[in-house]
């Protein structure tokens, strides 16, 4: 039992960090690709009024 758990330990020390870094960064990166396509919806649709005219 006690094997199990320390390798639970050496396991979570292993992974766990880079794993919550990649977490953080994918929410991150989320929110600026969701501005970002939300310019280029904008500057599509300036582009399109500007065609029309």
């Amino acid at each position: 039992m006690l094997t199990d758990s320390s390798e639970w330990i050496t396991i979570v020390g292993n992974f766990g960090f880079p794993i919550a870094i990649t977490v953080y960064l994918f929410i991150r990166f989320e929110r600026k690709i969701e501005n970002l396509e939300l310019s280029i919806n904008q500057l599509s649709e300036v582009i399109r009024d500007l065609r029309r005219d």
